[in-house]
């Protein structure tokens, strides 16, 4: 690290220099404060170690300019026994620690090690951070004429703050489109709430959405804040709107169209500051025509429609989404082992789930580590029915159990029990070996933990 050393004793001055530069370190040295003040205008330093009392600009003001040239940089005080309620002010105005006179070399060498220790963790999570970003900001991986457009017009929409309908297939990324909206828009800073109104029951949608008052029915004991309250100042994703019951159509066109609503059992108007994102698999306009979809509300959703090409029509993305995925999970060094005719196979196949389905085939090939997978998919149209030795055995004959229930059972036994062998018995890669979402699994293993133990 590079290292300040502003003192004005020229012993303990040399003795720190000398015992830091043992340790590695490179050092500079100034014996007052405004010294110390030019050198730190001219050069970036990890490390200010600096005496309080100074002449010409005390050590207070050396931390000052410190933290001003580079807020990194971590600052270690020196004080004498009498002085130790200007050292607590030095940490309130942000220096890393205190020592006080006469110095310990130990006990100073634990606290530069704690900051190269600390500086390091640092350095890391920024790396990780910046892969993370990286990963997220490819969001929309394609370089096709459709997903150009598609990417440009997402970036010219996220600046408005008007409702959104993202249709497509299963699988097409609609959540991951209006991830990228939330990105790019004025309420980034702010959070992202998704709901899927397919995976909670009918009669729990309403007070999940809304959130409920004590009290409001039978079971709810104390106040529950729904996916509207939660995604305050920022995105709420309504995913499969399609989903949405009759009754409760009503409720969300009032809230789009007043934009505030009450609790379940609630009297207190609750304004919402929110920017709505509603994503249907299906056809609405037909869903219109047969009383199923109000009209009322599907214009009012539909002010920016963004229709997600399915992967079939995008073909030319699928090398470039493939390696995206390989990255995504660190397998850089699998990719190189790749067939030669691997990516024309998947570019050949016709996708029925779409990315999602590219994504988990891609999951499949890293969990188990059988390149053989996508040589396969020349001999199926549905990558799940696969043969052959990327699917255990199925139990003999139907016939020699006592009925189908009994015999699916342990259909699903043997499944679970080849996946956890296959990963051993990782959890997650078992999971995406077998497509499924890891909660499932877990549900799934919770059911067998008898036999499985």
């Amino acid at each position: 690290m590079n290292i300040l050393i502003v003192e004005d004793e020229n012993i303990t001055r040399k003795t720190l220099s000398d015992l830091l530069r043992k340790e590695g370190h490179s050092t500079d040295t100034a014996a007052e404060g405004e010294a110390g003040i030019r050198l730190l205008k001219q050069k970036r330093y990890d490390v200010v170690i600096t005496d309080l009392r100074l002449p010409r600009r005390d050590g207070m003001q050396v931390l000052d300019e410190a933290k001003k040239s580079n807020p990194d940089s971590e600052v270690i005080v020196i004080t004498a026994y009498a002085s130790v309620e200007t050292a607590v002010q030095a940490l309130k105005n942000g220096a890393y620690d205190y020592v006080t006179k006469p110095l310990t070399p130990e006990k100073f060498l634990i606290l530069i090690r704690n900051i190269d220790g600390f500086r390091q963790v640092r350095s890391e999570n920024e790396v990780l951070r910046k892969r993370l970003d990286d990963i997220e900001n490819k969001a929309m991986i394609g370089s096709s004429a459709v997903m150009r457009k598609l990417t440009e017009t997402i970036r010219n929409v996220a600046v408005h703050d008007y409702t959104v309908l993202i249709q497509g297939e299963s699988g097409t990324g609609k959540e991951v489109t209006a991830r990228a909206l939330h990105r790019y828009s004025s309420r980034s800073d702010k959070p992202f709430v998704a709901v899927n109104c397919a995976a909670i029951p009918e009669s729990l949608l309403e007070s999940e959405l809304f959130g409920h008052e004590e009290g409001a029915f039978s079971g709810a004991v104390s106040r529950h804040t729904g996916y509207f309250e939660r995604a305050h100042g920022g995105t709420l994703f309504i995913d499969d709107i399609d989903d949405f019951p009759l009754h409760l159509q009503v409720k969300l066109l009032r809230i789009l169209q007043e934009r505030q609503f009450y609790r379940v059992g609630g009297t207190e108007s609750i304004q919402l500051d929110v920017r709505i994102i509603g994503a249907t698999k299906v056809e609405l306009q037909q869903m219109v025509r047969e009383k199923k979809f109000r009209e009322d509300l599907y214009y009012r959703l539909h002010i920016i429609p963004l229709t997600l090409p399915p992967l079939r029509d995008r073909r030319e993305d699928i090398p470039e989404l493939a390696q995206h995925f390989f990255q995504k999970r660190g397998a850089e060094a699998l990719m190189r082992e790749l067939p030669v005719d691997f990516f024309e196979t998947l570019c050949a196949f016709n996708w029925p789930g779409n990315v999602r389905q590219l994504e988990n085939i891609i999951e499949r090939i890293i969990a188990t580590e059988d390149l053989g997978i996508v040589s396969r998919l020349k001999d199926t149209d549905q990558h799940n029915s696969l043969t052959d030795s990327s699917v255990p055995d199925t139990p003999s004959q139907l016939s020699t159990y006592p009925s189908y229930e009994t015999f699916m059972t342990e259909k699903e036994y043997e499944i679970l029990q080849w996946a956890l062998r296959k990963t051993e018995h990782n959890i997650s890669r078992a999971a995406a070996l077998l497509e499924l979402p890891r909660g499932t699994l877990r549900s799934k293993l919770e059911r067998y933990k008898d036999r499985l133990s």
